[in-house]
């Protein structure tokens, strides 16, 4: 892409926010902190046609932050010989990994783990002190992972991204970011899961298409090449959202496919800011009558909220990437958002939950 078409991008995204739909009371997303909502999440497994050696690794909610996400008690029932709760060195992602005996005839775990989660808005226009992050932190937030390198095309396009906007803060930088991205990709439907998320591969093909995992893993890599600390977080949704979005939250009690990979960017001032240009492009593909445009007020709506701002009605498992499985031979995962299991050293298909057996149901915990 050319310095002319980053500028048009880039001119647009400032456009859109502007433009008169934005203000029609028809089209509200505002999430804003308030009162904390609790979920019991449960995950059951059985492993199909058992054999040989048989193993899962199972994500916990292991993202705990006071302001918005407070992960509970973690129970189990279920035949396995041995259940261990792990968490990787590196990013601190918590999983449960379980191994039943050889020659179990009908392999099966059911977790619950309780999680209580409440929305965001960071008011971008006043700065306070919140802790500043650690240069260990720092580092790890900015550096490069086996689908999301910093360097070669993804520098040479954050650069340029940054240049077109005339871009100079951080938040300058990470907000330029976000429009190129909610400009420049879209969401592609029959992607499998929530996407690969390999950025490098993304932009050398000129094809930016995806899903989450995918279009915030662009964002994420952008960020760090601009030298603005970023993560994914991987989750799921658990409940509908309030704004009548149903594109953007749980369509029933059965969240087995409700997998969703969210953003952050860690400014001066705000400390780590949530941010989801996938969930933009999600709006226009998906709500509601579908194939939105742009300046539809529903998508003006939901861009301009999702820069600063995103809904309590999601759980947090973890922001790790390049997860290597305990006790698996298997290459390293490039996230782990998804139940995962062996049987006889194959790795099943994590996407294919009907015959790798295993579903995700939300429960709503009531007061009292």
């Amino acid at each position: 892409m050319n310095r002319r078409e980053f500028i048009k991008s880039t001119a647009l995204a400032s456009l859109a926010t502007a433009l008169p739909g934005a203000a029609r009371a028809d089209a509200v997303f505002a999430p804003r902190p308030g009162a904390w909502r609790s979920v019991d999440l449960v995950t059951r497994l059985a492993i199909d046609k058992p054999e040989g050696k048989m193993q899962a690794w199972i994500p916990l909610p292991s993202v705990n932050e006071a302001e918005w996400m407070r992960p509970g008690d973690t129970t189990w029932t279920g035949n396995a010989a041995k259940v261990a709760r792990v968490r990787d060195p590196k990013y601190g992602a918590e999983m449960l990994h379980v191994i039943w005996k050889d020659g179990e005839s009908a392999p099966a775990i059911e977790v619950t783990s309780r999680v209580a989660m409440r929305d965001r808005d960071i008011d971008l226009g006043k700065p306070g002190k919140p802790a500043p992050l650690s240069e260990a932190a720092r580092r790890l937030n900015l550096e490069g992972t086996d689908l999301i390198p910093v360097d070669g095309i993804v520098r040479q396009t954050s650069d340029k991204i940054v240049a077109a906007a005339g871009a100079k803060s951080d938040l300058e930088k990470a907000r330029a970011i976000y429009e190129w991205v909610v400009e420049n990709t879209v969401r592609v439907a029959s992607t499998r899961g929530c996407g690969i998320g390999d950025v490098a591969a993304m932009l050398r093909s000129g094809n930016l298409g995806g899903k989450c995992a995918d279009l915030n893993a662009l964002y994420v890599g952008l960020a760090r090449a601009a030298g603005v600390p970023a993560r994914d977080v991987y989750g799921i949704r658990v409940i509908p959202s309030q704004f009548g979005y149903k594109s953007l939250g749980a369509g029933s009690a059965n969240v087995t496919k409700a997998q969703h990979c969210r953003a952050e960017v860690h400014l001066d001032g705000f400390g780590w800011v949530p941010v989801d240009p996938a969930d933009v492009r999600k709006v226009m593909l998906e709500e509601p009558p579908k194939n939105l445009a742009i300046n539809d007020p529903k998508v003006v709506a939901a861009r301009k909220a999702l820069f600063g701002a995103w809904e309590g009605n999601w759980v947090a498992y973890n922001t790790a990437h390049d997860v290597a499985l305990p006790g698996s031979t298997h290459p390293r995962l490039g996230f782990l958002m998804y139940p995962q299991a062996e049987r006889a050293s194959l790795l099943l298909d994590c996407l294919d939950p009907d015959t790798f057996r295993y579903a995700l149901t939300a429960r709503p915990v009531t007061a009292g």
